[in-house]
């Protein structure tokens, strides 16, 4: 299984970014697949979710309104649009996949990882 992220760089703030998550070796209409970010010295903390079948999204409170999660079940990738970026999102942002329901807040409900694209967002 192999989840690569992509996207990431260098925006200004109030920019955008679209991330998206390519995903390999998996059935990935049966994943739901989330959205994590770590900080530098922070711990990894959860940004957006979505379900198996896209019929739910869930958010972090620090996401809402700005961030968007979608998912292509044809193209085995999962996107997070990224609105208004403040550079308090600076942040490593990893993808990842959890087989059927998992509480999409908790990093520990996820069976694979992707190995993360660095968003720095300047003020």
């Amino acid at each position: 299984v192999q989840l690569q992220a992509s996207g990431g760089g260098l925006v200004q703030a109030g920019g955008s970014l679209r991330l998206s998550c390519a995903a390999t070796g998996l059935s990935f209409s049966n994943y739901a697949l989330g959205w994590f970010r770590q900080a530098p010295g922070k711990e990894r903390e959860f940004v957006a979710a979505i379900s198996w079948n896209g019929g739910s999204t869930f958010y972090a409170d620090s996401a809402k309104g700005r961030f968007t999660i979608s998912r292509d079940n044809a193209k085995n990738t999962v996107y997070l649009q990224m609105n208004s970026l403040k550079p308090e999102d600076t942040a490593v942002y990893y993808c990842a996949a959890a087989l059927g329901t998992p509480t999409y807040g908790n990093s520990r409900s996820y069976h694979y990882w992707g190995q993360g694209t660095l968003v720095t967002v300047s003020s």
